[in-house]
């Protein structure tokens, strides 16, 4: 299999897919697209107000479209995901079919870290830690199935981060 066009980022919450992918599309001269800032711009609201308005579900079919219309694109994107894109089967069936998907893995201490009071994350509550955790567990069996390739990126620049994922994409891509 050929170097894949796209690349998509996928992880936890905080694991840095937004920052990562600007730079790594920054590095590459390619088109950088931020899938939740995608769906908040063309709902006119917030990722929080679409999980109030909606339910998560309803946010769901709405990132499943998005997913799919990005990564139809005939330019190559770097796509940061959000965390929970994995949730879909058919998100991760589009994911492995169209794109080079790198799994930003952190550890729990490192989310925890990162993402503090859990504002504008709709699905930590008062405990973002054990939050964190448990929707870990959840997902990392996900993550592990979609992704062509993982990163840890605990201790790590997102600079350093995007020029990793440089050298790893840079090799051609095997089916499995």
């Amino acid at each position: 299999m050929d170097r894949q066009p796209h690349v998509a980022l996928i992880g936890m919450m905080g694991s840095g897919k937004s920052t990562v992918g600007f730079w790594l599309a920054q590095l590459e001269g390619l088109r950088f697209i931020d899938l939740d800032a995608a769906i908040e711009e063309r709902q006119g609201r917030s990722i929080p107000e679409i999980f109030e308005g909606d339910g998560e579900d309803g946010f769901r079919d709405l990132e499943k479209a998005e997913l799919a219309e990005c990564l139809s694109s005939t330019q190559p994107l770097v796509v940061s995901c959000g965390g929970g894109a994995v949730l879909r089967a058919e998100n991760r069936a589009v994911l492995r079919d169209r794109a080079w998907v790198c799994w930003l893995r952190a550890t729990i201490e490192t989310l925890g870290q990162r993402v503090r009071s859990g504002e504008n994350r709709p699905l930590l509550g008062d405990d973002p830690v054990g939050e964190l955790t448990a929707i870990s567990a959840a997902r990392t069996g996900l993550y592990a199935e979609t992704a062509h390739e993982a990163i840890d990126v605990d201790g790590l620049e997102a600079e350093q981060v995007a020029e990793q994922i440089r050298r790893v994409w840079s090799r051609p891509v095997s089916t499995r």
